[in-house]
């Protein structure tokens, strides 16, 4: 695992929890220069479901691109924590792509359920570099592509609560709860995303990639959303469901159009 700070860490409470931010990288040894894809498990901000993150890193190599995942901190840490890990992950990766043969202009980010509501906040959350001491918080954390696997978007009408209560607490300010349903917070410079969902999903309802996308077209933002009939929530790659497995070919068939795969 690689530490996001070397020295402290933003928030870090040894008290309220023993969570270490950092990146378990998935680098394909070879002297091409490839994109790199920082996956997010989903786990409601209470957990980092294991099948949702070494499993997506391991695919992303089969189709040519690196891969990270990212152990962010869930509950009891509460925003801005998960965030401040995903934008720290995104500038570390750009930092250091040269030394890992990545394209710094193609850093993208993948997530799934919560995980999925943490990349759509880092793609419409971020900015250009701080003004910092530390090098590495210089440079830019927005991530070049999205890719939102039956995501919690909203914690308006069709919002996840559960989601919503680990990462803002049980009586979250109403500003807040706005500032996170990132449906609403969708611009003109918002990265290209990739969505796919189950129509009859019953933990995170289909309304929420529905809402991204509609806001993503009406900023025209390039976006491909794929909503499949049935199929149970947490999914991941789909093994006991053919029907939806083919997500992962349809994304890989996406990343190659954006130049992610290499020449593979």
């Amino acid at each position: 695992m690689i530490r996001l700070w070397d020295g402290e860490i933003p928030g870090y409470d040894p008290n309220l929890s023993d969570q270490v931010p950092g990146l378990r990288p998935f680098i394909i040894d070879s002297g091409e220069m490839r994109g790199a894809v920082i996956v997010c498990p989903g786990g409601g901000y209470q957990v980092l479901a294991e099948h949702e993150g070494e499993p997506i890193a391991r695919w992303l190599n089969s189709v040519g691109v690196h891969a990270f995942v990212l152990n962010y901190r869930v509950a009891p840490y509460r925003h801005p924590y998960p965030l401040i890990d995903a934008q720290r992950a995104i500038r570390y990766v750009r930092y250091h792509a040269s030394g890992w043969n990545i394209d710094p202009d193609r850093i993208g980010i993948l997530g799934f359920s919560a995980g999925g509501h943490l990349v759509s906040t880092a793609g419409t959350h971020w900015d250009r570099g701080l003004d910092s001491s530390d090098s590495i918080d210089a440079v830019s954390c927005r991530p070049d592509a999205m890719i939102l696997c039956y995501p919690v978007i909203s914690f308006g009408e069709f919002g996840h609560i559960g989601s919503m209560h680990n990462l803002l607490g049980p009586s979250p300010d109403q500003a807040l709860i706005s500032l996170l349903s990132n449906e609403t917070q969708v611009a003109e410079d918002t990265p290209p995303a990739f969505l796919w969902h189950t129509a009859d999903d019953e933990a995170v309802s289909v309304e929420n990639s529905l809402a991204f996308a509609a806001a993503l077209s009406r900023n025209r933002v390039p976006f491909e959303l794929h909503v499949f009939e049935t199929g149970r929530h947490g999914l991941g790659l789909a093994p006991d469901n053919p029907d939806v497995a083919v997500w992962t070919d349809l994304c890989a068939d996406w990343l190659r159009r954006l130049g992610f795969c290499g020449s593979k």
